[in-house]
């Protein structure tokens, strides 16, 4: 019992209040993306749409519990998580502003110079930047504790060498957040680690996008060549990244795109269901009651959050089962409608042909199934 309490989510209140906002939010994506097709959908959250996010900057939508200070509105969690849920469910492409809001400028208004968060913290609202994060590398997978991206002290600075790898939406984005090593001495391998904001139009940055399965350059392989760095660009103390990552990716493992991804696989399906097929009924039945259940608990984080308590183990199980969740989707899709996925052009067939082949890439993102099972084994201190 003592250590199934670790692991309770409570239920969030019921959203009845939220009512007027949820149907603001509705029609306001009715009139601007009107009848987009189900493959355009499904690339929702990595859908890249600059005028999209500017117009859900024109609304107070981006940062919305951030201080008025930075261009925030001040919301509660659950106000933010409505409208989230609410434009992954309907397939926006969020992917222009989605990191910058979700974890970088929590991130630059806690340890960033006060004086750098007040200048791109209010342009991340706006819409105007998008940012990328600086994590994996080509020898250090979900180890990020092992990476050897360096950061060498100069005058007035910093010089950094290394390479980042699988960093989404590099390509389009004008800022990363990169976690360095700036002491290669030190004795335990999580510390001596920092993070820094780096400008992508650096001299001495290379951007080279990698093309996946699915013909589509979402990932980057990102070059750090003697690439100089201004000491008002630490973020928080040198030394004290490992503990400030750990704290971002809880904002990158909670939120509703860690159940949403392939939804709009699962709404084809149950438009093409046939009401007399008990089997296809069953197994799409159990989708369903699946996705309310992740529903509730991402809903259960946003309110915990939101009451100022740290869901870090909460997270990782919800990532972990949220992901497992979405990468079945398009099991079950090709299970019951064998058939109709033998038909070429329609809607259907091609959203199911790319989650298909995206949905491998979905127990990467925010640590993969063995790291966010290592946490919540240390968490119940079973490790």
């Amino acid at each position: 019992m003592e250590i199934a309490s670790k692991v309770v989510i409570r239920p969030a209140d019921p959203d009845d209040a939220l009512t007027p906002l949820r149907q603001e939010v509705r029609a306001f994506l009715a009139e601007t993306l009107g009848n987009r097709p189900p493959q355009l959908r499904a690339k929702s959250w990595s859908g890249y749409d600059p005028e999209f996010s500017r117009a859900l900057g024109a609304r107070g939508w981006i940062g919305m519990t951030w201080p008025k200070a930075y261009g925030g509105s001040e919301r509660s969690m659950l106000e933010r998580y409505v409208v989230l849920e609410e434009l992954l469910a309907a397939g926006a492409p969020v992917g222009g502003h989605w990191v910058a809001e979700r974890q970088s400028g929590p991130l630059l208004m806690r340890y960033a110079d006060k004086s750098v968060a007040a200048d791109i913290v209010p342009r991340i609202t706006r819409g105007e930047v998008r940012f990328c994060i600086g994590m994996s590398e080509p020898d250090s997978g979900s180890d990020l504790a092992s990476i050897r991206t360096r950061g060498d002290r100069v005058d007035g600075g910093w010089v950094i060498n290394g390479t980042k790898l699988w960093t989404s939406n590099a390509h389009h984005s004008q800022y990363m957040i990169a976690l360095v090593r700036t002491d290669r001495g030190a004795d335990d391998k999580h510390k001596g680690l920092s993070q820094f904001l780096v400008d992508m139009t650096s001299s001495g940055l290379q951007v080279r996008p990698i093309k996946n399965l699915a013909g589509h350059e979402g990932f980057n392989e990102v070059v750090f060549d003697n690439v100089f760095v201004p000491d008002r660009m630490l973020i928080g103390t040198e030394g004290d990244g490992w503990a400030q990552v750990t704290a971002e990716l809880t904002f990158e493992r909670s939120g509703p795109e860690r159940y949403l991804s392939s939804y709009a696989l699962l709404a084809e399906m149950v438009d093409a269901a046939d009401a007399t097929d008990s089997r296809q009924a069953v197994e799409i039945g159990y989708l369903v009651a699946e996705l309310s259940n992740l529903r509730q608990m991402s809903r259960g984080i946003a309110a915990m959050l939101n009451r100022g308590e740290n869901p870090q183990l909460a997270a990782a199980n919800v990532k972990d089962m949220g992901a497992l969740f979405e990468q079945r989707i398009p099991e079950v899709a090709h299970a019951l409608f064998g058939n109709e996925l033998r038909r070429t052009g329609s809607p259907f067939v091609a959203t199911q042909a790319y989650l298909t082949q995206s949905v491998p890439s979905f127990s990467l993102r925010g640590g993969t199934r063995e790291i966010l099972r290592g946490i919540i084994a240390r968490g119940l201190g079973i490790r």
